[in-house]
């Protein structure tokens, strides 16, 4: 195994504590290159994967948000599980005071597919 492949399988989200946790601040992170499988054809998925909060005492350290949207490149799951699951493990984690988790997929098959999970929904 190389070491990349090492660090993704032993990814987890890692949060440290916010330096300004009296202030309302939008942090957004974009992760142009997500993939997973189609549970139904094995196919790759590539999404866009957008992360907009405001945080509260927590804030999501990036190497391991990295690592950890690597490792679903060969999880066999639907666009809506997970985008739901990222917004799951984040709001749990983080504790935010808002955040909003968008799966931009990729067309396949002339078939474009938007997830938004949002605190406000």
């Amino acid at each position: 195994m190389k070491y990349g492949e090492k660090e993704i399988a032993e990814a987890s989200l890692e949060a440290w504590d916010n330096p300004y946790p009296d202030r309302d601040y939008r942090i957004e992170i974009n992760f142009p290159e997500f993939t997973c499988l189609c549970p139904r054809s094995g196919y790759p998925d590539f999404a866009t994967i957008k992360i907009n909060y405001i945080p509260g005492e927590k804030i999501i350290e990036l190497k391991s948000l990295k690592l950890y949207l690597n490792s679903y490149r060969d999880v066999y799951i639907s666009h809506e599980a997970v985008t739901n699951k990222i917004y799951d493990d984040l709001k749990k984690i983080l504790n935010p005071r808002f955040i909003e988790v968008i799966g931009d997929f990729n067309p396949r098959g002339n078939v474009k597919t938007v997830i938004k999970i949002s605190s406000e929904s």
